[in-house]
């Protein structure tokens, strides 16, 4: 009976997460829509891409330590509040101000609409954080791969839904009406959530974590797993690769396609998403992760290398969906080692420390390669002298800039991760994913009363016993130190 509510508690906090996810990237990916058709810049979409990156570093430490210290369903419901109070605020921006207004580059108002509505966007990186330690607490630790992969179907489903109705709100409802459709739903996980029941004692507070900013507790739980922090390093690659696509995939995209015919292509390719996230549901990663990371970051290297390499709809969609099916085992690889390998009470902080140290490496990028592509890269390439000289590796086309990009940036990570399994961090590490005992963690059942058991949970005490066990060692719950 404990397992099965612990179950119906990670399938409803999957729902939740879904919705969550679906509402952020939603208006997310509607702004940078709206914005690219409206100015034709692909300096503003870059750096609207690099920005929310860059909140992502700035805030995924915060998070981190805000997850270790209190329950997961709090800091979930508060993640719920802050993005609806910031889409509302970005509501009464636009009611109050013309598009016109909010569409100059070069005024202020279109900087705070923008930063409003992604700082709303950003703190859905609380709850994924949340979610990632929660795997940890429901999950049994030969099963949580298999989890880690349905939080990629989720995600998946949530890109899915997101790119057919991003692009097609802002190209037949406008940007109003996608303000409103956001604000309703993130409103609804609110009022979902409050029904939830995630089994969790009340964390002790870290007296070596004095402030909401724990960096010194972050680097003492890597520091304790020695080759952990060249996993995050490792999982950097992906960020890396990222930044390129999120300053250039969109316009991309919408020089091949206008914004719904876009929305519903990025839609079909993230079904690659579900199927990688269900493939590791099904199969797990292997008793090696590590390396199922490096070889999934080493075939988006060559994906990103070929699929621009002709301006054919078809290689660039089918690109896509193998991309995005690369996508789930790459990070349930590093949800999985850090599951097994950092103690649950400081797992938050880790979480959210490589949450920053990834995201900073999409935003270096994205700002780097905006500027680049538009004041130098593209104009180049549409001169006789860039055409004659990689005409016969890139063709013809009017985004042959971005696909030259996208060749150099893919041909780079793939010898960047081949190096690595040559590393002595990627076999350390590897030793000790494979030596390491399972961890002792609340048991999230302590404590149940009948009526918790069909889909509540009671309050829990850690080193609660049940009665009719008293006296047996070996059924007591296993307690923290």
């Amino acid at each position: 009976m404990i397992e099965t509510a612990a179950r119906r508690a990670f399938a409803n906090v999957l729902i939740n997460t879904l919705i969550a996810n679906v509402t952020t990237s939603f208006l997310w990916f509607a702004l940078t829509f709206w914005v690219y058709i409206e100015t034709q810049s692909v300096l503003a979409t870059g750096i609207i891409g690099g920005a929310y990156m860059l909140f992502i570093a700035f805030f995924s430490m915060i998070f981190g330590t805000l997850v270790d210290r209190h329950r997961k369903q709090s800091v979930m419901l508060l993640s719920s509040v802050v993005s609806a109070v910031a889409f509302a605020v970005a509501g009464m921006l636009y009611l109050m101000h013309p598009e016109s207004e909010l569409l100059n580059l070069g005024g202020p108002w279109f900087w705070l609409f923008s930063a409003v509505i992604l700082l709303g966007g950003v703190i859905e990186q609380l709850r994924n954080i949340a979610l990632s330690t929660t795997v940890t607490l429901l999950i049994p630790e030969e099963r949580r791969a298999n989890a880690n992969g349905l939080v990629g179907t989720v995600q998946g489903i949530a890109f899915l839904i997101t790119s057919v109705f991003s692009g097609l709100s802002i190209g037949f409802l406008g940007m109003g009406w996608t303000l409103i459709i956001a604000i309703a739903a993130m409103g609804l996980t609110f009022v979902h959530l409050l029904f939830v029941r995630i089994p969790e004692s009340e964390p002790e507070r870290d007296p070596d974590a004095p402030g909401a900013f724990d960096f010194r507790g972050s680097v003492a739980a890597i520091r304790s797993a020695p080759g952990l922090f060249a996993l995050i390093v490792f999982s950097t690659f992906n960020n890396l690769i990222g930044g390129v696509y999120l300053a250039l995939m969109d316009p991309y995209g919408l020089t091949l396609f206008n914004a719904q015919t876009w929305g519903l292509v990025l839609a079909f390719a993230s079904t690659g998403f579900l199927i990688g996230g269900a493939l590791v549901a099904k199969f797990g990663l292997g008793k090696r992760p590590v390396r199922t990371l490096l070889l999934a970051v080493i075939a988006m290297g060559a994906l990103g290398a070929v699929f621009m390499l002709r301006e054919w709809w078809p290689l660039y969609v089918i690109g896509l969906w193998l991309y995005m099916m690369l996508v789930p085992p790459a990070e349930a690889a590093e949800q999985t080692v850090i599951q097994k390998v950092v103690p649950f009470t400081r797992q938050g902080r880790v979480f959210g420390m490589a949450a920053a140290m990834e995201a900073d490496a999409a935003p270096v990028t994205a700002f780097l390669i905006a500027p680049l592509a538009e004041f130098l890269i593209i104009p180049y390439m549409r001169e006789p002298a860039g055409q004659q000289q990689w005409g016969w590796l890139l063709g013809e086309g009017e985004a042959r800039g971005i696909a030259l990009i996208c060749l150099f940036a893919g041909v780079i990570i793939m010898i960047v991760a081949v190096l690595a399994f040559f590393t002595r961090s990627y076999r350390t590490l590897s030793a000790l994913y494979e030596q390491a005992p399972e961890q002792d963690i609340p048991s999230p059942g302590l404590g149940m009363d009948p009526v918790a058991a069909r889909g509540g949970f009671a309050d829990a005490e850690v080193g609660t016993i049940e009665p009719e066990h008293a006296g047996d060692e070996s059924s007591r719950p296993r307690t923290t130190e």
